[in-house]
C-alpha cells in the first residue's frame, strides 16, 4: 500500500470544503409536480454521491416518505417550497436514522410549522439550522486533523512495510467511533423526545 498520507489528509479536507447543501434561496418558491422535485434534487445533492449511479430520491422514496407521515401530502400532486426544504432534512437524516427516528423529529416540526401562519415557518427554520450548519464545518475540519495525527502517532512499532495501512485503518476506526458515539446521543436524544406510547415498544 503506498498513500501519500499527506496528501490524503489535504484531499479529506478538501472534500469538507465542498460540502455545501442546499441554499435556502435555491429551493424554488412555486409548487412542483413529482419530476421536478427529483430533477431539482439530483441536481442540488449530486455532490453528496458516493457513486454516479446512486439515486438522492426516487417517486417511491417520496411516496412513502408522506405515507409514513414524515412529509405532508402533496397538494393537488405538487409539492411546495416547505415540502422540499422538509425532504432534504429526510435526505440527511435518513443516512444515519431510522424512518421511526426521523418521524418522531419531524412530525411536531411539520404539524406546527408547515404552512404556518404564526410568523414563524419551515423555511426560518431550514434558514437557521443551514447557517449553523455551515459555521460547524471549521470545527470538524480541526477536529479531523487532531484524528488524523493522533492515528499517525499510532502504531509506530509495527513493521514498516504494515504501518502505513495501519495508520489509516486507526484513522477510520477513530472517525467511525465518532460516528457511532454521535449516533447514541442522538437516538438518546430522540428517545427523549419520543411520545410515550413509542418508548415502550
Amino acid at each position: 500500500m503506498n498513500i501519500d498520507t499527506e496528501t490524503l489528509l489535504q484531499d479529506l479536507l478538501d472534500s469538507l470544503s465542498k460540502v455545501d447543501g442546499v441554499h435556502p434561496e435555491d429551493v424554488p418558491n412555486i409548487d412542483l409536480y413529482m419530476d421536478q422535485v427529483t430533477t431539482f434534487m439530483d441536481a442540488r445533492l449530486a455532490s453528496s454521491k458516493r457513486y454516479e449511479e446512486d439515486k438522492i430520491l426516487t417517486k417511491t422514496m417520496i411516496n412513502n416518505y408522506a405515507k409514513n407521515h414524515l412529509l405532508p401530502p402533496p397538494e393537488k400532486k405538487k409539492y411546495s417550497k416547505e415540502h422540499m426544504l422538509v425532504l432534504i432534512f429526510i435526505y440527511y437524516f435518513k443516512n444515519i436514522l431510522s424512518i421511526n427516528d426521523i418521524q418522531t423529529l419531524l412530525e411536531p416540526i411539520t404539524k406546527k410549522y408547515f404552512h404556518s401562519e404564526d410568523g414563524f415557518s419551515i423555511s426560518d427554520l431550514y434558514q437557521e439550522i443551514f447557517e449553523l450548519e455551515r459555521s460547524e464545518i471549521g470545527t470538524v475540519r480541526e477536529d479531523v486533523v487532531k484524528t488524523f495525527e493522533a492515528a499517525r502517532a499510532s502504531f509506530a512499532d509495527a513493521p514498516e512495510e504494515d504501518r502505513e495501512f495501519l495508520q489509516i485503518f486507526s484513522f477510520i476506526c477513530m472517525l467511525s467511533f465518532d460516528v457511532y458515539l454521535k449516533k447514541q446521543l442522538i437516538e438518546e436524544l430522540i428517545d427523549k423526545m419520543a411520545p410515550e406510547k413509542n418508548r415502550q415498544k
